[in-house]
C-alpha cells in the first residue's frame, strides 16, 4: 500500500483496540494506516492482569451488557488464538464478613448462564480442607467456589492483530508520532514523524480513528481542538510478580476488606502474578510506576490468604499501566465502568473522527465490529463482519491441540529442549515452524543471548513483529526479561541497535 495515497482510515494508537480495528477493517477491504508513537502494546495493553474474563465483580455494578458480551467472547477468542489464550480455573475462597456465600453463588450462577458457555466447565464448590487448592492458604478458609475464565498473553495478542492487519494490507508504523492533523471537508491530512530518524511525511485519510487509550483526550485536543476535553478517567493499576507461591495450575480470586479484589495467578512457569490495584492517576500515562503504597497493599492483601506471607523481597518484577475508563462520574476508581463508548464527530461538511473511550481486552473484537459499523455509516460499507470464525497468526490449530503442536514441532526440530519447544508454540503457534526455518541444530539458531533466546527468534521478531529494542523483545514479545541478566539484556540491545542501524542505512 502506498503511504502517500488517500487511505480510507487512519488509526492513532497501537494498543489492542487500534490493532483490532486495523485488522477488522483491512480484512473487509478498507485501506488502513496505523501509527503508534512507541512500541505496539507499550501502554495499557501490556499492563493488564492478562485475563480473558467476563468480569465477575462487574455484576455488582449491574454491568450486565458488558459482562454478557465478555462472557460470550471467551470461547470465541480461545478458538482464534489457542497458542496465547487458554482456559484457566479460578478459586474464590469464601471469607466470613465479606460478600455472603449466597451472593457469590448467585453471581457465579449468572456467570455460568449469561454467556452461552459451551466448552468451559461450570462452577463447583470446593472443600478447602480436602482440595489441593487449600494447601497454600490459611486453614481458616474452609470453602471456595471454582469457576472458569481464560488467560491471555496480552502483548502478543496486540502484536498478532497487527501482524494479521499488515498481512491483509494495512500499513503499521511504530515509533511514529502524529505531530499535526488538518481537517478539510472530505479528508484528513496528517503529519507524522519517525521517532528514531526524525523523518517527516504526510498521510491523507478519509476518516480518523482515535484509539490512543490514555492519550485519547490529548489527541482530541491536538486534532479536533477540544482543549480541556475530559472523556476518560485515568485509573492506574499495578502488579507484582513474585517467586512461585503454589504449584496448583489454578488461579486465586481474593476479596479484600475494602471491597476491592486481587488475583494470584500462575505466571511464566516459575512465578506468581498478583494484582491489580485501582487508583486515580494524574500525570503522563507513559511514566506510570508502582508506588510504595501499592506494593504494601498487594503484599498485605495476598498475605491475608496465603499461609506463607508475600514479602517485598519475594518480588522479582513489577509493572504498571493506566486504564482509560470512560468517565461515568463513578465515585471510586474500582466502580468506574469498564464498558466502552465510541463517539463520532463530523461526517457531513467536515471529515469524520471516531473516538474510542474505555474498553477491555476481552471485548476488543466486539469493539472493533462496533467501530466498523460506525465507519460504514461515515464512508460506506466494504465487506461483511468476518473475525468471529477467524484465527490469528499461528492459531490455526484445534482449541485443545496445543500439546499436539508441541509434539509436531519437536519431531521437526528434535534438537530443541522440551521447554524451549513449548515456549515457541506458546508464543508463535504454527508459525514457530516458519521462525525456525531450515535450522537443523542449536548452532543454526545463531547467537545465544541467554536462557533459550537465540538470534533466529530475535531476527524473526524484528522482521515480522516490529521489535526494535531489547525491551520490545524481553518484556512485550517474550517475557524472557524475567530470566536474562542485565548484562545479557544489554548485549541484546547492542545487537538490535546495530541491526537497526544497518537496516536504516540500507533504506
Amino acid at each position: 500500500m502506498d503511504a502517500s495515497a488517500m487511505h480510507d482510515i487512519f488509526i492513532i494508537g497501537g494498543g489492542i483496540n487500534g490493532c483490532g480495528i486495523a485488522r477488522d477493517a483491512a480484512g473487509r477491504g478498507y485501506s488502513v494506516f496505523l501509527a503508534e508513537m512507541n512500541d505496539l502494546a507499550s501502554g495499557t495493553s501490556s499492563g493488564s492482569t492478562k485475563l480473558i474474563h467476563g468480569g465477575l465483580r462487574y455484576l455488582e455494578y449491574y454491568e450486565f451488557r458488558l459482562v454478557r458480551e465478555a462472557l460470550m467472547e471467551r470461547e470465541v477468542l480461545w478458538k482464534m488464538a489457542p497458542h496465547i489464550i487458554w482456559p484457566m480455573r479460578f478459586v474464590l475462597p469464601y471469607a466470613e464478613g465479606l460478600r455472603p456465600a449466597w451472593m457469590l453463588r448467585l453471581g457465579l450462577f449468572l456467570y455460568d448462564h449469561l454467556g452461552g458457555r459451551k466448552l468451559l466447565p461450570p462452577t463447583r464448590t470446593l472443600d478447602m480442607r480436602r482440595d489441593p487448592a487449600g494447601k497454600p492458604l490459611k486453614p481458616l478458609f474452609r470453602k471456595a467456589f471454582e469457576y472458569s475464565d481464560g488467560w491471555v498473553n496480552d502483548a502478543r495478542l496486540v502484536a498478532l492483530n497487527a501482524r494479521d492487519a499488515a498481512d491483509r494490507g494495512a500499513i503499521i508504523r511504530t515509533r511514529t508520532r502524529v505531530t499535526e492533523a488538518r481537517r478539510s471537508a472530505d479528508h484528513w491530512t496528517l503529519t507524522i514523524q519517525d521517532q528514531r530518524t526524525r523523518a517527516v511525511e504526510t498521510v491523507r485519510a478519509r476518516l480518523l480513528v482515535n484509539a490512543a487509550g490514555p492519550w485519547v483526550d490529548t489527541v482530541l485536543a491536538g486534532v479536533a481542538g477540544e482543549n480541556g476535553a475530559h472523556n476518560v478517567r485515568l485509573v492506574g493499576g499495578s502488579h507484582i510478580v513474585v517467586r512461585k507461591k503454589f504449584d496448583d495450575p489454578r488461579a486465586y480470586f481474593f476479596q479484600n476488606k475494602d471491597g476491592r479484589i486481587i488475583f494470584a495467578i500462575p505466571y511464566e512457569g516459575d512465578f506468581t502474578l498478583i494484582g491489580t490495584t485501582d487508583r486515580d492517576f494524574k500525570g503522563d500515562p507513559g511514566e506510570a510506576k508502582i508506588t510504595e503504597g501499592e506494593i504494601d497493599y498487594l503484599c498485605a492483601a495476598a498475605s491475608e490468604y496465603f499461609l506463607e506471607p508475600v514479602r517485598r523481597e519475594d518480588i522479582v518484577w513489577t509493572y504498571s499501566a493506566v486504564r482509560p475508563l470512560y468517565d461515568d462520574g463513578a465515585s471510586k476508581a474500582q466502580e468506574a465502568t469498564r464498558d466502552y463508548v465510541l463517539r463520532a464527530d463530523g461526517g457531513k461538511d467536515v471529515a469524520p473522527v471516531i473516538n474510542v473511550f474505555g474498553g477491555k481486552i476481552t471485548t476488543y473484537r466486539r469493539l472493533s465490529e462496533h467501530m466498523l459499523e460506525k465507519i460504514e455509516e461515515q464512508i460506506g460499507k466494504r465487506g461483511q463482519p468476518w473475525t468471529a470464525g477467524s484465527t490469528l497468526p499461528g492459531g490455526d490449530f484445534a482449541h485443545d491441540g496445543f500439546e499436539a503442536e508441541v509434539a509436531k514441532l519437536r519431531k521437526m526440530h528434535p534438537y530443541l529442549e522440551a521447554g524451549h519447544a513449548r515456549r515457541l508454540v506458546r508464543l508463535y503457534g504454527t508459525r514457530a515452524q516458519a521462525l525456525l526455518g531450515l535450522a537443523k541444530s542449536t548452532q543454526d539458531l545463531g547467537r545465544h543471548f541467554g536462557v533459550d533466546l537465540y538470534e533466529i527468534e530475535v531476527r524473526y521478531l524484528m522482521e515480522h513483529e516490529w521489535a526494535m529494542t531489547a525491551e520490545d523483545v524481553l518484556w512485550r514479545r517474550t517475557k524472557r526479561g524475567l530470566r536474562l541478566t542485565e548484562e545479557q539484556a544489554q548485549a541484546l540491545d547492542q545487537f538490535m541497535a546495530a541491526e537497526q542501524g544497518r537496516r536504516t542505512a540500507a533504506e
